[in-house]
């Protein structure tokens, strides 16, 4: 009797590697992020210079992106994601031994945030267009119910990153998140999967026609979201969601650092119980098929109840902020869960990396927005204002992208995945 999609293994050898490797090195980037964080606050004193740091991590992946999407569906993205983890280990391994001998300069930090965003934006897309590939047929919303928990997971290392800080300053995280991409590197180097996708793009192509077919290639993302209906309005929709997360990014830590004494742990705590919501639904989601009917009807619910509470809960006490971002938490991942296994099984394998990259740069370019424009207007205004502006507007949004395209939506999210 022929398989089934239900009984079609999901662990398989090279999905394995992959997702073990990504929890290696997700788990030390984490660690190490956060930890920069905090050096930056330390150094400066400055919610601005802060704000600049996150903008400079931030613009290259408006623009790197679409034209890695582009080479992506042309080359492997298997070797690209294991050579990117070997030229992290090296620039954590170099920025720690500067880092040890107590020399800092906001400037040449910036640029070296800059290297480490435009790295970090090309393997963001080799990840996301690979990924998919290495899913057993009826296994999608099961596998992106893994990748939830375990980016979610990944959070335990914040506290982690928090105590050695204080403890031992940057550089010791910064060389320990080395080791971590030189094994996450080490274990993708050995996925055998065949990146059949390559074969189909060389059948639509010559040597003569190659300079002009890649800047096609580069247009052909935008495009192929514009033409779809479906796909551009969940598109807009998530680069106007992404503005509320720019925003969210450049305020709420030192919101927490300039409201409480310890402001970074009660931050930790408060955000520790949206971790744990997430983890707990990922988990859910795993053991549970959602029927595919109700999940555009769950996605809209969704939208309109994390918007209301992101745009509300700083004006709670800590008790009751952490229980609004535990619910916050379950239903995000639902979300999210939903989306992107609806929208990767529904784009071509060969069109994913174009996709992928046209898609993180309109992400990029909300998230950018709300970064720059909230960085500067936290200056000024409350943190606590403009955080409940930009997420009334993403509520907005819900209704001027995702219902009023709501068949087309439906199409793409209502699937078996």
């Amino acid at each position: 009797m022929s398989e089934t999609p239900e009984t079609k293994p999901l662990w398989t050898r090279d999905f394995t590697i992959l997702t073990l490797g990504s929890v290696v090195s997700m788990f030390g980037n984490v660690m190490s992020g956060f930890a920069m964080s905090l050096l930056v606050l330390d150094y400066t004193a400055s919610t601005f210079l802060y704000a600049v740091y996150v903008v400079v991590f931030t613009v290259p992946q408006l623009i790197v992106p679409v034209f890695s999407g582009a080479v992506l569906d042309r080359f492997s993205r298997r070797k690209t994601i294991y050579t990117l983890d070997f030229v992290s280990s090296i620039l954590y391994m170099s920025a720690a031994f500067i880092l040890h001998s107590g020399w800092f300069s906001f400037p040449l930090l910036a640029v070296y945030v800059f290297v480490v965003g435009c790295v970090h934006s090309v393997y963001q897309v080799a990840y996301q267009s690979f990924y998919p590939l290495l899913i057993s047929e009826g296994n999608y919303f099961k596998a992106y119910s893994i990748s939830g928990v375990l980016e979610t997971a990944s959070a335990v290392m914040v506290p982690v990153a928090t105590y050695f800080y204080h403890l031992a300053g940057i550089a010791p995280l910064l060389a320990a998140n080395a080791v971590c991409f030189f094994i996450a590197a080490v274990f993708e180097t050995q996925i055998r999967h065949e990146e059949k996708y390559i074969e189909v793009q060389k059948e639509h192509r010559t040597a003569e026609t190659d300079g002009k077919q890649m800047l096609d290639d580069i247009r052909e993302g935008t495009r192929y979201i514009i033409g779809d209906r479906g796909l551009r309005a969940i598109a807009l929709y998530f680069t106007v969601s992404a503005l509320g997360y720019g925003a969210s990014n450049v305020l709420v830590l030192p919101y927490f650092r300039n409201t409480y004494a310890n402001g970074e742990y009660m931050y930790m705590i408060v955000q520790g119980m949206a971790i744990a919501g997430r983890g707990l639904g990922g988990m859910f989601h795993y053991r549970m098929r959602m029927p595919k009917e109700r999940k555009y009807a769950i996605a809209v619910s969704v939208y309109c109840l994390t918007s209301i509470i992101e745009a509300f809960y700083l004006y709670t006490e800590i008790p009751v902020m952490a229980g609004l971002l535990f619910m916050s938490g379950l239903l995000g991942v639902t979300s999210y869960t939903i989306r992107i296994a609806a929208t990767q099984s529904y784009v071509p394998d060969e069109k994913k990396g174009r996709f992928n990259g046209a898609f993180n740069m309109l992400n990029t370019l909300g998230s950018l927005g709300g970064e720059l424009i909230c960085g500067a207007l936290g200056v000024y205004l409350s943190a606590r204002g403009i955080i409940s502006a930009v997420m009334i507007i993403n509520l907005a949004a819900v209704f001027v992208f995702i219902i009023r395209n709501g068949k087309h939506v439906a199409e793409i999210y209502n699937t078996e995945t």
